[in-house]
């Protein structure tokens, strides 16, 4: 996951599958131009993202 996330304006998920759930949020935020997160499936804690630095959109909310 982290390869596509390098150099990316932002991250837009639209999966559930299991190695997309407990990303290294940490490391995603260093690959990532802007920390910016659409979830689409609503996983990831919206709360937690935020203290992180993430913009973070949970579409369908």
């Amino acid at each position: 996951m982290y390869q596509i996330c390098k150099g990316a304006d932002a991250l837009i998920l639209i999966t559930e599958w299991p190695e997309f759930r407990e990303p290294d949020f940490n490391k995603m935020k260093k690959l990532l131009k802007n920390p910016i997160i659409f979830d689409g499936r609503n996983i990831y804690n919206p709360s937690l993202l935020k203290k992180k630095g993430f913009s973070y959109f949970g579409i369908g909310k």
